[in-house]
């Protein structure tokens, strides 16, 4: 007998994962972001690996306070004269299309081949709110990486990169690596970044890690510093907020977990948090 198709094929599908979750936050009347293009971005695949995967349909308020924070984080960078956004791993992120940009903004997106053919196709016929750009690129290329953003420091004088749900699938000594090529860089100004607590860290090894990791997409970073993980190697953080306090102050988190507020400060540890961070350069 032929074995079963597994949920997740690839780190791509991940995207369709992330698109079906904005498609959810859409449909509802009190949503904290409206993306029209997130259902046919997700398409039938990823609806399928949403309600196949191991809890693949839950914690839909975790996936709305992420995006939520990553738009509020980007939009005020933006409003103080960013210029040029970089983001890692793009996706089927959908914000040069949904969100008020100014249209000279720059706007460049990097991921592989197939995710980036995938997204063209579906949205060939809208026209995006800034100056949009795509560039297929393997981010642990480490060579092609340094110059494509050797090449786009000479292109703007205040850039903010942002890398959604990528650093989750690198190692510690991977992160710092990006984290030094991206502090190198004289225009790059911020870094938005998602992070998980090593607590947290291992409850979603336990749980859909476990077939993401079959697909090449398993989960390894959570730093035991937090964010301060990334000051030695170039970033400081500035703004730091929770997915759960964050869900909780709109009504969105399960009752089971506002037991676990207000969020420690500092290090999170074994507690199992998870957030978005606001990095300035050193």
């Amino acid at each position: 007998m032929n074995e079963p198709t597994p949920p997740v094929r690839s780190i791509s599908d991940t995207a369709r994962w992330v698109a079906y979750f904005r498609a959810r936050e859409t449909q509802r009347s009190d949503a904290l972001f409206r993306d029209p293009y997130a259902e046919r971005l997700a398409g039938e695949r990823g609806f399928e690996i949403a309600n196949t995967l191991l809890e693949g349909n839950k914690h839909e308020w975790a996936w709305a306070a992420r995006t939520f924070l990553f738009d509020k984080f980007l939009a005020r960078e933006i409003q103080e004269g960013t210029d040029l956004v970089v983001n890692l791993a793009a996706g089927l992120d959908a914000r040069p299309y949904r969100m008020q940009f100014p249209e000279r903004l720059q706007w460049v997106e990097v991921d592989l081949p197939e995710i980036l053919s995938y997204k063209e196709e579906i949205l060939a016929s809208e026209k995006p709110k800034c100056q949009l750009e795509r560039i297929s690129l393997d981010l642990s290329d480490v060579r092609a990486r340094r110059t494509l953003l050797a090449e786009m420091d000479l292109r703007a004088t205040k850039i903010v990169v942002l890398s959604e749900g990528l650093l989750l699938y690198f190692s510690a000594e991977e992160v710092a690596s990006l984290a030094k090529d991206l502090a190198a860089g004289a225009h790059f100004q911020s870094w938005i970044v998602d992070l998980a607590s090593p607590g947290q860290l291992k409850l979603m090894q336990r749980t859909t890690g476990k077939q993401l990791s079959e697909a090449g997409a398993a989960f390894k970073f959570g730093p035991s510093e937090g964010p301060h993980f990334f000051v030695p190697h170039g970033w400081e953080p500035k703004d730091v907020q929770g997915f759960l306090k964050t869900a909780a102050e709109f009504n969105r988190a399960p009752v089971e977990l506002l037991s676990l507020l207000p969020e420690p400060k500092g290090a999170p540890g074994n507690f199992p948090w998870s957030g978005v961070c606001l990095l300035k350069k050193r």
